[in-house]
């Protein structure tokens, strides 16, 4: 599909969808992006002080919750295409609270859905999780046709949602394509995920909160990969398909961790075991294979790579990390992890 468009990117303020509008702008130089964000505790606007002065990119706070902001931003200009990453997506959180979870991730995502349709938008990209799939044993990897099996509420409700974004294409042939990717890291990712938590309290000297034993595996992916694989996808995907999207990069959770102690010359008695979470999943792994051989999307980073970038940036930017974690976090993080 042509990319002279405007495309809306909601949730754009986040991590992934902050990384996501730097890097189309920066890639495609005929395009407009309208972000849409509510500004909840993860949506931060510094994230994109770097490109507020370009002429291309416009910032609207609203909820996809609520209709009516939807109407009158798809009605002040035409729009051509949506990515759709906002949601409610922390696993411990959800577990805490779930409501918010099936408000956002499912009733929003239809509401986007029905007015999105309603104007004639020409390409829906939903991005969601792999944690839709369930858990893994020691073996085998997840494909775009294995079952979903979600084992927490935030990942219930991304199937939810995933699921009503496919039918609206089979009952309406409305061109949605769903995304699902794996464990993403790099720049921008607010400090509650495994990879800024670790590297914020290692270099604040605090104890590192693993869960369980810390061998749960994930797959990891380069944050910048998985906007090229979105924008590959935006531009060739196949309404009606579903695209894995993964850094074939397997780490258990406690490997992780040693890495980035060593990698800040950090002692390893820092590692403090918590209580497991409830319903932990074990194992995640994508088979990304379709996104290589339909789109010819694949990693562009090698993880020693991606994580070196990632702590750089990390101590390079420690006045962000305290500012967005001040104030309503604090209190959650206490509650989690049980600081005293």
């Amino acid at each position: 599909m042509s990319l002279r468009q405007n495309i809306l990117v909601t949730g754009g303020a986040g991590f992934i969808g902050s990384n996501f509008v730097r890097y189309m702008l920066k890639q495609h130089g005929e395009i407009a992006i309208i972000n849409l964000d509510a500004l909840t505790y993860v949506g931060n606007l510094e994230n994109l002080d770097d490109v507020n002065s370009d002429p291309r990119y416009t910032f609207v706070k609203g909820d996809i919750r609520n209709r009516e902001d939807l109407e009158t931003l798809f009605s002040s200009k035409p729009i051509d295409a949506v990515v759709h990453m906002a949601a409610e997506s922390h696993v411990d959180r959800s577990i805490v609270g779930a409501g918010i979870f099936v408000e956002t991730n499912v009733l929003g995502t239809q509401i986007l859905l029905e007015v999105a349709k309603t104007h004639g938008v020409k390409r829906f990209v939903h991005v969601s999780t792999d944690e839709v799939y369930g858990s893994l044993g020691e073996t085998g990897k997840f494909t775009e046709s294995a079952p979903l099996h979600p084992n927490s509420p935030y990942a219930a409700s991304k199937a939810g949602s995933d699921l009503l974004a496919l039918a609206y294409q089979h009952t309406f042939d409305f061109p949605v394509v769903v995304t699902r990717c794996s464990n993403n890291y790099g720049p921008y990712q607010f400090p509650e995920k495994l990879i800024p938590l670790m590297i914020m309290n290692a270099l604040q000297d605090k104890q590192l909160p693993v869960y369980g034993d810390g061998l749960n595996v994930r797959d990891w992916l380069y944050v910048e990969d998985h906007c090229a694989a979105i924008d590959a996808v935006l531009q060739q995907g196949v309404p009606g398909e579903v695209y894995n999207i993964g850094g074939n990069n397997e780490w258990k959770n406690i490997d992780i961790v040693k890495l980035i102690l060593k990698k800040l010359d950090k002692p390893d008695k820092l590692v403090s075991f918590v209580k497991d979470r409830p319903g932990h999943d074990r194992r995640y792994a994508i088979d990304a294979s379709k996104m290589n051989e339909t789109l010819g999307w694949k990693p562009a980073h090698t993880f020693e790579k991606g994580i070196s970038d990632t702590i750089d940036w990390y101590l390079n930017n420690q006045s962000w990390c305290h500012r967005v974690m001040s104030g309503e976090y604090q209190e959650y993080y206490k509650m989690m992890y049980h600081e005293r």
